[in-house]
């Protein structure tokens, strides 16, 4: 990984950045002591795409919807 000190990457920063995001990862040094990496930055997955991402791998009951049912009556009867 090449290693550039501050002054020259101010200097070259377009072409630095340009490698970097092709995947040519760089060290920032001052004064010979390493500072940062600079690397090509990954966005996030689109949450968008998440829709959907478990089809097939669950079941849902047919009675889901009054799953309980009886016992969330007998809660609220209970209260009255």
């Amino acid at each position: 990984m090449q290693t550039v000190n501050i002054h020259d990457a101010k200097t070259n920063l377009s072409k630095l950045v340009e490698k970097a995001s092709k995947g040519e990862s760089f060290i920032i040094a001052k004064s010979g002591k390493p500072m940062v990496r600079v690397s090509a930055y990954t966005p996030p997955p689109d949450p968008a795409k998440r829709v959907g991402f478990m089809a097939g791998m669950l079941e849902v009951p047919d009675d889901f919807d009054i799953m309980g049912s009886e016992d969330i009556q007998a809660m609220f009867a209970d209260g009255q």
